[in-house]
């Protein structure tokens, strides 16, 4: 079994999941700002089934989305991490780098910094070649943490199977960055 992998930023801390996130995230989940580019608000029984998955994913690899809590306070903000998408995509297999943090908490450099830090445990303690991310074309948000961490548009926006055909979301764009990148990124 791998150790569980953990670690901290300057201001945040990236844990498993506690029983105790989960009402928090659940109501994340059904704030229509945090879910503008999801296809629907989430039922607390959905978002209960996605953190069960991602301690699943702790146990069996030891690294998945990291629940974040800010150092100064413990307070839970949501979660920053690398999965392995559920389902097929064009360009599986893949390790996505992802995020989703409560509205209160935006505008903060949050997700910048948790995602620098998740890439960095990804190149360099799990080993990954490769991490990809993707949204829907119109979350400028997203996109521009994607570009502040490194990541480049790969030119190949896809329909994203998990969006009903004909949703306004269903399309989305595909950002990549390899190990080599990262590399000259951090330096």
């Amino acid at each position: 079994m791998p150790g569980i992998i953990e670690f901290e930023t300057h201001r945040l801390r990236l844990r498993q999941w506690h029983e105790s996130d989960r009402a928090p995230f659940a109501a994340m989940n059904a704030d229509p700002a945090v879910m503008e580019f999801f296809p629907a608000l989430q039922s607390r029984e959905a978002s209960d089934l996605s953190i069960t998955a991602w301690q699943s994913q702790f146990a069996s690899r030891g690294w998945s989305n990291w629940a974040v809590e800010l150092l100064e306070s413990s307070q839970f903000i949501g979660f920053i991490g690398l999965s392995v998408p559920r389902r097929t995509l064009p360009f599986s297999p893949c390790v996505e780098i992802g995020w989703r943090l409560a509205s209160a908490y935006w505008g903060n450099g949050y997700a910048t910094e948790g995602a620098q830090a998740a890439l960095r445990v990804g190149f360099e303690r799990i080993g990954l070649s490769e991490v990809v991310s993707f949204t829907a074309v119109g979350n400028l948000k997203s996109r521009a943490v994607m570009e502040r961490i490194g990541m480049a548009n790969a030119n190949e926006d896809f329909e994203h199977p998990g969006v009903p055909e004909g949703h306004a979301l269903r399309l989305h764009c595909l950002y990549r960055i390899s190990r080599g990148r990262w590399r000259e990124n951090a330096a």
